[in-house]
């Protein structure tokens, strides 16, 4: 089971329902047979441009930072995964830029943050390729095309 926290600091109005946001969690999730519990946070440029360059050392907001938490069992008595901050406006930007749907970047950077709190990662290519075939295959099953698709043109 899923205990998802959704908080919208951002002043956009076009932004996926919380049940889209669970599903697309659920199904990022769904090898992690444990409960989990996360927080999504939606934020403006301003707050993620801070924490990106708080956390990251980068100076500009990105499209979705995740904190895995990273707290010893022994201490803390829930199953706490981490948080994910999805910065709204590179998002939609995001999307207009590479020609994709709204629904199908932001179900793939759900998604791709989820997998970040799982462990997975794209530093080396191996990781990468790894990560970015489990995302193909989820965001398939959404019906949604290879995000990855243009570049490999």
């Amino acid at each position: 089971m899923l205990e998802l926290d959704l908080q919208n600091a951002s002043s956009a109005t076009d932004l996926p329902s919380e049940a889209q946001l669970r599903r697309w969690c659920e199904l990022a999730l769904r090898q992690r047979t444990a409960d989990s519990e996360m927080t999504i946070r939606l934020v403006d440029e301003a707050e993620g441009r801070e924490l990106n360059h708080t956390w990251r050392h980068k100076d500009y907001a990105t499209n979705v930072l995740s904190f895995p938490a990273d707290v010893p069992d022994e201490l803390l008595d829930i199953p706490l995964l981490g948080d994910l901050v999805i910065c709204v406006p590179v998002v939609e930007r995001e999307a207009r830029e590479q020609g994709k749907t709204n629904e199908a970047h932001w179900a793939h950077l759900v998604i791709h943050g989820c997998l970040h709190l799982l462990g997975y990662d794209h530093i080396d290519d191996d990781e990468a390729e790894e990560m970015e075939a489990l995302e193909r295959e989820l965001l398939a099953e959404l019906g949604h095309p290879d995000p990855y698709a243009a570049d490999e043109e």
